[in-house]
């Protein structure tokens, strides 16, 4: 079975829902979840600057992380395993300000997301997941940045049930120790 990209636009201004070309036989598949040409055609601008990996365990949270200057446009895919994924829009100007979506990545689906510059972005691992990065912009950690998981202002509901609950929750010390929304609204305003 052969199925061509698609891009869905949603909600948030920018943040694009794409299923990549896949090729499924005997031997498996091939997946093919980028190409600047039919991005391009498409109308979507994303040259990429690099592009990285996590490996997470299951009831991993990776907050919602941004970048404050030289913000990260990224094309996120859970190439193997389950993460329910994240974005926030924090874009003082948009429509949707503060609003969140929420997306099932899966592997064995080979479904993405176009996250624009300007928005949070975090997942929950629901199962052993690895997960792929293509970034327009190069990570500077200098200018890493994000707003604690469950900050009450934005509201995202995680799905801990499917982890068994919050007590199984896995937080880096970087994570635990994020501002909320309103102290980045104080020190940033917004992007």
């Amino acid at each position: 079975m052969i199925q061509k990209f698609e891009f869905h636009e949603t909600s948030i201004p920018g943040l694009i829902e794409v299923t990549p070309f896949n090729a499924d036989d005997i031997r498996g598949c091939f997946t093919k979840d980028y190409s600047k040409e039919i991005f391009e055609a498409n109308g979507i601008q994303h040259d990429l600057a690099e592009v990285f990996y996590t490996t997470s365990h299951r009831g991993v949270i990776r907050a919602l992380h941004f970048q404050r200057v030289k913000q990260q446009p990224k094309l996120v895919r859970c190439i193997w395993g389950h993460v329910w994924d994240v974005v926030v829009d924090l874009r003082k100007d948009s429509p949707t300000f503060k609003k969140w979506l929420a997306f099932d990545l899966i592997g064995e689906k080979h479904n993405e997301i176009l996250v624009p510059a300007g928005c949070a972005h975090g997942y929950l691992v629901l199962e052993h997941s690895i997960v792929s990065y293509k970034c327009a912009e190069k990570f500077y950690g200098e200018y890493d940045d994000g707003i604690m998981w469950n900050d009450p202002d934005i509201g995202v509901e995680w799905p801990l049930e499917l982890i068994g609950g919050e007590e199984n929750i896995i937080l880096a010390e970087k994570d635990k120790n994020l501002q909320t929304f309103n102290i980045f609204q104080m020190k940033y305003g917004s992007f």
